[in-house]
Formats: structure tokens, sequence, C-alpha cells
């Protein structure tokens, strides 16, 4: 049976399972599970779970069914018409007055939606201000952020699961209103850009089940993108994470392989995007996702998911140290390493370069930082190519130096 079909099977269930827990019940369940969670030890041994990462996979499959890499065809690469669609959006990302009319002293407000995990990497505090290794640290004190326009708020919280997000009249959006974006003098109407990184707790159903936990985290996905375009008229990027490794978790709250399998959901959901703007049908599960007007363009973020201590294409690996008690949330360390990511994925995209970065940060294209985009440069992506972690020439951020940054570079080229 095709995931699509699987998918229409578990379509109704997967509803009434929302349906049947209320917003505050998720939210309620999801704090229990963390207070319980404070007091139990990391299983530090279970240093790999033998599972592999989505951009790795790539056109090979999961329990023989499912196919890896981020986007179609089991490729780490976006597709023309989706990444032309992306860099037009990014154009529109501009200052906005306080009714959303672009304005030259305006404000650009970059927004994070999500749960524990998500406000701890984003922000690690109570703040502003966010502690300096966070995303929001890092970014708020670099010379290459255009800290004249744009204000990154946080309105992921603690304990605000997938089903808590997925209507434009949750509390959870009045909240942003009033207690995140008032305080940073945003309006509603100035958000454009979201990272969004969403859970449910307590899986129990893990794929190929067509009740599986990652069915139904992309119904909440769908309702979510639909929600947030409804709340902020303005918004044109939203960039999704799935979890990182959960093979340390002592807790049921979300353990392997349910946080690997989040990353199908955020594939899938991207993918149902693609196949629908190229005259698909409109994906049983997640709903309308045109960008013609329903909800913004989507992309992932940066993939965060590594086997443990087995380094992912991006060099990225997760030692228990980089959680806390529960081996679930992210240790000071854990903090830093995705607030890192979060800041070189938003510096570095040539979806979010146009607007994130000041002029004193290089042309995505300039590898030598020479103020030219020319042969030498060339020359560095050239002798990158290939799987390359973390490295400069990866302009686009996937993990794998080809053919799509070499495009980046070659429309920057100025001799």
């Amino acid at each position: 049976m095709s995931r699509v079909a699987r998918a229409r099977g578990a379509k109704e269930r997967v509803r009434g399972r929302v349906r049947g827990l209320s917003h505050a019940a998720w939210a309620m369940a999801a704090t229990a599970l963390l207070v319980a969670g404070d007091a139990a030890a990391s299983d530090c041994e279970r240093t790999t779970v033998g599972l592999t990462p989505l951009p790795a996979l790539g056109a090979e499959t999961y329990l023989g069914l499912f196919q890896g890499g981020l986007y179609p065809n089991g490729s780490n690469t976006m597709p023309l018409a989706h990444a032309q669609a992306g860099l037009a959006r990014a154009q529109m990302v501009v200052p906005r007055d306080a009714n959303g009319e672009p304005a030259g002293d305006g404000r650009i407000g970059v927004l994070s939606i999500g749960m524990s995990n998500a406000t701890q990497e984003w922000c690690a505090g109570n703040g502003p201000p966010c502690t300096p290794w966070s995303f929001t640290g890092r970014a708020s004190v670099s010379p290459l952020v255009d800290a004249s326009h744009i204000r990154i708020v946080n309105g992921a919280q603690g304990g605000q699961v997938a089903a808590t997000w997925d209507a434009a009249s949750d509390a959870n959006y009045d909240r942003i209103r009033e207690e995140v974006l008032k305080p940073a003098a945003l309006t509603e109407a100035q958000v454009q850009v979201v990272w969004l990184k969403v859970a449910n707790p307590t899986p129990t159903v893990a794929l190929p089940d067509q009740n599986a936990d990652a069915y139904k985290l992309l119904g909440n996905l769908g309702n979510i993108v639909r929600a947030l375009q409804a709340r902020y008229p303005n918004l044109q990027q939203v960039f999704l994470t799935s979890r990182v490794y959960a093979g340390y978790a002592s807790t049921a709250l979300n353990p392997e392989p349910y946080a690997y399998e989040s990353g199908f959901s955020v594939k899938w959901l991207i993918e149902a995007q693609i196949a629908q703007m190229s005259g698909g049908p409109v994906d049983s599960i997640t709903g309308d996702l045109s960008y013609d007007g329903s909800v913004p363009w989507l992309a992932w973020g940066p993939y965060l998911w590594a086997d443990g201590m087995t380094p992912n294409t991006s060099g990225l690996l997760w030692q228990c140290a980089d959680f806390a008690e529960d081996g679930t949330h992210p240790s000071e360390l854990g903090q830093s390493k995705v607030g890192q990511a979060l800041y070189e994925f938003f510096l570095a995209s040539p979806f979010t370069e146009p607007w994130f970065a000041t002029e004193l940060a290089p042309s995505a294209g300039d590898l030598n930082g020479d103020g030219k985009v020319n042969g030498a440069d060339l020359s560095i992506l050239l002798g990158s190519w290939g799987v390359c972690a973390r490295c400069i020439a990866d302009i686009n951020g996937d993990g794998i130096v080809n053919g799509n940054d070499l495009a980046v570079m070659l429309a920057a080229w100025t001799e």
C-alpha cells in the first residue's frame, strides 16, 4: 500500500484523535511529562538507534517504504520551481510599518512557533534578553545581521504541543500578540518569517502503521501553516525543523523512533505543497497548501537529526551531554548547537540572506570575502564538491556542494 493510500485511510482517524483531546488537555499532558522527565536520568549508553538521517538516506527507503531525502525523489536539492518561488518570496520580505505597508523605517518580524525545545533553542530563556548561545542571542550581537530592521521574537513556549497551534483562534496566537509582539513594538502585520518546530506528546504508533503519529503530526502541520497565514497576513516564508535525536530519552514524552519519524512529517508537508503547486491534487491529510493565498511558502530549515554519536551529512552529532536529565530537552550545549545551526542557516541560505544579512555580510557566492564573485570563489567551490560538513562552499546549507550552489554563485557573478 502506498503512503498516499495509507494517509487517506488514516485521515478520519487522525481528525478524530485530534478532536478527542482538547488543546488544554494536550498542554496539561505535555507539562506533566516535562515535570516527570526532570526526575529521570538520561540513557547515555544508547549512542545510536541505527537509523539513517533523511539527507543520507536519499533515494533509499526507511522500512522499505518511505523514501529519504529532504525533497521529492530522494533529493536534498529543492525543485527549481519551488526554489524560484522561494527566492521571489525572499524579495517580498521587506520592512513594514504597523499596518503592514512597506516602509523604509519599518520592521521585519521573525517569529518562532513551537514547544519547549523550540523556545530553548531559539531564545534559551524567558527573554528578552535571550541567552548568548541561543539563536536570538547570537543574531542580536552579530554585525552581519540587519538589526536596523529585523526583530527576532520568541513565540514558542513550553508545553505548547502541535494541537495548540492548529487554529487561528488558538490562545497561543493571542498570547503572542499581547505578550511577545507588543513589547517588541511589532504587530501581526509585520510578522513575515516563521521558524516552526512542533511535536505532540507521548506518541505510541510508529510507521508504517496507518495510524502512525507521523501522520497525525502531518495533519497538524497543515492546519498550523494555514493558521499562521490567517494570523499574519504578510507572512511569506515558513522554515521547518523536525526533532533532534532522542535515543537518550528516559521518558515517553517523545522518544525514538518518533523523533526521527517527525522528519517525515515535515518532508511530506513540503512535498505536498510542491506537488499541489505543480498541478497535483490537494493532499488528503495536509489540506490546501497553495502559497497563492492559503499558506506561506514552505521549506526546510536546518535538518538537525543525527544518529547519536554518528555525524550526519552536516557533521552534526549528539552526545548525552547535549541533553538535560530527561534525555529529551537540550542542555546549554544542545541549545548552543541548534542556535549556531539556525544562525548559520539564516545568514547563508539564499532564501533568507537577502533580508537577514547586512551589507557587511559577503554575497552568497563570495566565498573568500573579497567583495567579488569570480574565479577565486569558483575554485573554492569546485575544490569542496560533494558532501561537505558545514563548509563555506555549501551556499544553500544542505550539506552538499553541488550544482545548486554553483547556480547561486553564477547568479551573483561580478567578473
